[in-house]
């Protein structure tokens, strides 16, 4: 179903597009051939077929969660500029 360019300025401001009336016919035809592909796809017989959710069968990769830092807080509170039961304290921006 081709679109019209009234159409086209219409799908462009419900979008929160800028299209210029130059750039309309260079967006319809765009528009046109993204709906010819979708046509093409929807025509591909797919019964049988279960939908997934990656193209590629992959697995996770799962690792223990295991803490590997030491804890530092202390020590970066002490230079900090101000900071109260273990809280950084910090001017108030938004009134």
């Amino acid at each position: 179903m081709p679109l019209s360019n009234k159409q086209v300025q219409h799908l462009a401001r419900l979008a929160r597009l800028s299209v210029t009336d130059d750039n309309v016919d260079i967006t319809r035809k765009q528009l046109d051939s993204i709906f010819v592909l979708i046509t093409q796809m929807q025509a591909a017989d797919t019964t049988g077929i279960e939908p997934m959710s990656h193209p590629q069968e992959l697995a996770d990769r799962l690792r223990e969660d295991a803490v590997t830092e030491t804890d530092c807080r202390t020590t970066f509170q002490a230079i900090a500029p101000q900071a109260e039961d273990g809280l950084y304290l910090v001017p108030k921006v938004i009134e």
